[in-house]
C-alpha cells in the first residue's frame, strides 16, 4: 500500500487537500492518505520531508500565496525549500500553490483551486501507482488549474 501525504495551510481560503483526498479516495482505494496542517507556505518544506521520512511515497504541499510583493516571496522561499526537502529525499513533492490573482473573482478563484488540486491528485497517485500514465499525456499542454491547453505539433 503507498502512502500519500497532503499538507495544507491555514493560510489558504479554500481547502484544496479536501478535494485531493476526494480524487485519491474515489479513484486510488490502495491509497494510504496522511494528513497534516502548518500556518503557512513556508512551513511546508519541513512537513512535507517530514511526512517523507515518515514512509509517504510522495507528498502533495497545497499553498494559497497572497497578492502582496511579500506573499509572492513567500511563496519563491516555501517554493525553494520544497525543491531542496525532494533533493534530500529522492522522492516527490507535488507543489499546489494557487496564487490570489489567479482567479477573476472568489468564485472563480475556488475554480482554479479545486481544478488544480483535483488533476495534481490525479498526478501525484499515478506517479505512484501508474507512473506510464503520466508518459502517454506526455507533451499534451496539460494545465492544472485551467483548460488543458493542448500539444504543438
Amino acid at each position: 500500500m503507498a502512502k500519500i501525504g497532503l499538507v495544507d495551510t491555514t493560510f489558504a481560503r479554500v481547502d484544496m487537500a479536501s478535494y485531493a483526498r476526494k480524487e485519491i479516495e474515489a479513484n486510488w482505494p490502495k491509497a494510504q492518505i496522511v494528513q497534516r496542517t502548518v500556518p503557512g507556505v513556508k512551513d511546508l518544506p519541513v512537513a512535507c520531508k517530514k511526512l517523507l521520512d515518515e514512509g509517504c511515497d510522495i507528498v502533495m504541499a497545497f499553498g494559497m500565496p497572497g497578492k502582496e510583493p511579500i506573499d509572492k516571496q513567500c511563496a519563491h522561499e516555501a517554493s525553494m525549500g520544497i525543491i531542496q526537502a525532494q533533493l534530500q529525499t529522492s522522492k516527490h513533492i507535488i507543489e499546489v500553490f494557487v496564487h490570489e490573482e489567479e482567479g477573476r473573482n472568489d468564485a472563480d478563484l475556488k475554480k482554479v483551486c479545486i481544478n488544480r488540486a483535483v488533476k495534481h491528485a490525479m498526478n501525484a497517485a499515478e506517479m505512484v501507482f501508474k507512473p506510464e500514465n503520466l508518459r502517454n499525456r506526455a507533451v499534451t499542454g496539460a494545465r492544472q488549474g485551467r483548460e488543458d491547453r493542448g500539444g504543438i505539433e
